[in-house]
């Protein structure tokens, strides 16, 4: 807690037995926040819902403790996963009906992250319009959003390459790349990542199972379907790979990290970062 301290601007706890324990090491050195639970998430996946029944993340209105907040400077609620400003809309009418009487004495509100501002249907105008009626509503609260997957979404790809294609009553094909390793989220979460050039299995004329390098039998990283039949060397690109990728990427069974690279407008790369066995060892 004291190096989270000497780094940190502000800290947020996720319960009041948090802030009563900790609250004595943050006060006069950084802005303490509370994360509160609004109770309301239009997001449809369990796994990615932070405000689901059960949820460990936040505050309930009935768990939070009014009498303990005098060191509290700010609110913080999370409800969203890559959505639009009218499931931010709804998150904000439950957290100000729960909270409100609360923000009075707040310094700032934080509406957390999922806000997926960059893409391209996202209504940028209305939460325009939904920020400044808040800011009417609290003129002396500064309000944070964390739009940090808008920021990265589609801002890279994870190149593979066909290393093998053996038949097992279908076809195939033996990346160089691992779900389990690599992709994680293919395997733990309902995620099927995009390929380029690819479809769906049974649209295109040439269906392939797309599996892993490890010896995990379910290192599956999906059933794609392609226009020409894949062949050793081929190359599969696997698109908007970058931002959660890189940062949930393992070294299991041994299986070194994908290379970081940059693509120069002339087309040529720039090898950023290499990876190899001392990350394995290092790990361990």
């Amino acid at each position: 807690m004291d190096e989270i301290v000497s780094i940190s601007n502000h800290i947020v706890f996720n319960s009041m037995a948090q802030l009563k324990k900790l609250e004595h090491k943050a006060i006069g050195k950084t802005s303490i926040g509370l994360r509160v639970n609004p109770e309301f998430s239009s997001v449809e996946v369990d796994l990615y819902n932070p405000c689901g029944a059960f949820s460990r993340l936040g505050i309930t209105r009935k768990n939070f403790d009014k009498n303990a907040i005098e060191n509290v400077d700010g609110l913080h609620f999370h409800a969203l996963c890559e959505q639009n400003v009218d499931a931010l809309e709804g998150a904000l009418n439950n957290f100000e009906e729960k909270f409100g009487e609360f923000l009075p004495q707040m310094k700032w509100v934080n509406f957390g992250g999922g806000h997926h501002i960059t893409r391209e249907d996202y209504d940028v105008n209305g939460l325009i319009y939904l920020l400044k009626e808040f800011k009417l509503r609290y003129p002396h609260l500064e309000v944070y959003l964390e739009p940090g997957e808008a920021v990265g979404w589609r801002t890279g790809y994870l190149v593979a390459t066909v290393l093998d294609i053996v038949n097992n009553g279908m076809d195939i094909a033996i990346l160089d790349t691992s779900a389990e390793a690599h992709m994680p989220d293919t395997l733990a979460m309902p995620y099927r990542p995009d390929i380029k050039n690819s479809a769906e299995i049974d649209v295109k004329k040439h269906n392939y199972r797309l599996g892993g390098n490890t010896c995990l039998a379910g290192d599956i990283i999906g059933d794609y379907s392609f226009d020409e039949p894949l062949k050793v060397g081929d190359k599969i690109i696997l698109e908007d790979m970058i931002h959660y990728t890189m940062v949930k990427t393992t070294t299991f069974n041994g299986i070194k990290l994908p290379s970081i690279a940059i693509k120069k407008g002339d087309g040529c790369y720039q090898i950023v970062k290499n990876f190899g066995y001392n990350e394995y060892k290092s790990r361990l």
